[in-house]
């Protein structure tokens, strides 16, 4: 359990006083030795907006009056002190991948999609378009490429204490970005063994190992004899094999929940066999997960120990998941729990490290979605529902005299003949609600498009449920905190890692 020392004022009373003393307060470059690395995957300017609006109406049913109307809710990542644009085009992708993306904020090298942390010209497809991949294994040549250099890795050499935080499974695309390198994002039993102190593959700039691991992907790190879900073909026990190195290995929320974690050296958890569930589905199905709020308040218990620093990457992952499934209220209520995070992170680092004086907050996404903001709705409009016309009050129709919703996607997938295709098989296969997209759109006038599995409208219809793309539009960056002054204007996303070297002076 958390320390009772830290168990102190409401959290959203410690983000207002650490923010507020920001107002008078110049921190140089160089001076943040704790980094908290916030990485909302998918999270776009739409996302962050529509996302604020329903905390409004969650706070307004919870306390009615206590806000004018849901457009003025504020989230915690929008209360940082600096804010920036970041462009994110990998080096083959006018639209970039998640694995490129988050590499060029850790390496400062601008990939090819689906290469993690590696040089410029590494390739993860051969020239016939195989994926350098057999199962989930890699099958990268040695003169692929070569591994770049993370923050991570910086900050391990510096003596400083490191850790990956995700709702995903740990090796996905971006917490995969801060320790591993591999030229394609999809070997994932290649990219758990890389976290493992001693294995051949094991990646040796993370010295005695990664401190704090904390996500999905059993399959990844249990071998078949123990885990009929193992995609493992080598009968390893990577958890074992870490237990020994001397890991902490927890599996449930619960066990999570009663771990002392301030007397942990090092603490691997893995909580579901791929990844995590969504966090509407977690809190409906009272599942044996921690939320991203617990795994990141348990990551600063082991990592905010060691007096050189620490930096902790922490992703709300599933934001992603859920766009590309264009299935709005799932990314929404993820992006909340993602912005609890923060928040609870502020006031944590703020007992700590008062005034944030050595610490340094950033949040950003790796990339956009296909997401956007409809029609002239009236204010306090429900963000899940239809566009209600801010004259008249009555539901804004098409050319088709069909009401539409406020939330759509210039692209994504419908369900077709494939009964797979027709069903939520993380909701206990519930049948999606989804307009179809054809010559003509179905009327929505008597369809509650607020619950939960509701699909947007799509503009192109790209296969099934999942098929939606991601954006290549420029996200939006938050900075709080040391070193943070150095995050303003409108950079590549290159560019991010240099300001992290340059605020901590790694």
């Amino acid at each position: 359990m958390t320390s009772n020392r830290f168990r102190v004022a409401p959290a959203a009373a410690l983000l207002a006083l650490a923010l507020g003393g920001f107002g008078g307060t110049a921190f140089a470059a160089g001076e943040a030795k704790n980094v908290i690395f916030f990485l909302g995957d998918g999270m776009g300017p739409v996302t962050v907006t529509a996302a604020r609006i329903y905390k409004g109406e969650k706070q307004l049913a919870a306390n009615p009056g206590s806000l004018t109307t849901s457009e003025r809710a504020k989230l915690a990542m929008q209360q940082l002190r600096y804010a920036a644009r970041v462009k994110t085009f990998s080096r083959d992708g006018q639209t970039t991948d998640s694995a490129p993306s988050m590499s060029a904020y850790m390496t400062g090298v601008k990939m090819n999609n689906e290469v993690i942390s590696m040089s410029a010209e590494t390739l993860a497809y051969a020239a016939d378009g195989t994926q350098f991949i057999s199962g989930e294994n890699s099958t990268c040549a040695a003169n692929n490429g070569s591994a770049a250099t993370t923050i991570l890795e910086l900050s391990k050499a510096a003596g400083r204490s490191v850790g990956a935080v995700s709702t995903t499974r740990v090796g996905h695309a971006t917490p995969a970005a801060t320790y591993a390198h591999i030229c394609n994002r999809n070997a994932y039993n290649t990219i758990a063994e890389q976290s493992v102190p001693g294995h051949p593959n094991y990646n040796t700039r993370l010295g005695d190992g990664v401190d704090v691991l904390l996500g999905g992907g059993k399959r990844n790190y249990l071998p078949p004899a123990v885990n009929p879900s193992s995609k493992r073909t080598d009968g390893a026990n990577l958890v074992t094999a870490m237990q020994a190195k001397g890991y902490t290995y927890v599996d449930t929320g619960s066990a999570l929940d009663n771990l002392d974690a301030t007397q942990v050296g090092k603490l691997l958890g893995l909580f579901s066999q791929s990844e995590m569930a969504y966090e509407l589905d977690r809190v409906n199905q009272k599942l044996d997960q921690p939320s991203l709020k617990t795994m990141t308040t348990k990551a600063l218990d082991v990592l905010s120990r060691n007096s050189k620093g620490f930096f902790l990457m922490v992703e709300g992952g599933r934001i992603d998941h859920a766009l590309h499934g264009s299935n709005a209220k799932r990314a929404l209520e993820d992006t909340l729990a993602f912005d609890a995070a923060i928040e609870t992170a502020i006031a944590y680092m703020e007992k700590k490290d008062p005034g944030l004086a050595n610490t340094l907050i950033v949040v950003t996404a790796d990339h956009d979605h296909a997401i956007a903001f409809n029609g002239y709705g009236k204010i306090g409009s429900p963000i899940l529902g239809k566009v209600v016309d801010y004259q008249t009050g009555a539901l804004a129709k098409a050319a088709d005299g069909k009401p539409y919703t406020t939330l759509v996607f210039g692209n994504g997938g419908r369900p077709n003949g494939s009964a797979s295709s027709q069903v939520n098989s993380e909701d206990g296969n519930k049948p999606w609600v989804a307009p179809a997209r054809g010559a003509d759109r179905d009327d929505l006038s008597n369809v509650d498009t607020t619950q939960d599995n509701f699909l947007q409208e799509v503009g192109v219809n790209l296969g099934t449920p999942g098929a939606e793309t991601h954006g290549g539009g420029d996200v939006m960056l938050f900075a709080s905190g040391a070193g943070a002054k150095v995050f303003k204007g409108t950079m590549d996303n290159t560019k991010v890692f240099t300001k992290l070297r340059e605020a901590t002076g790694l």
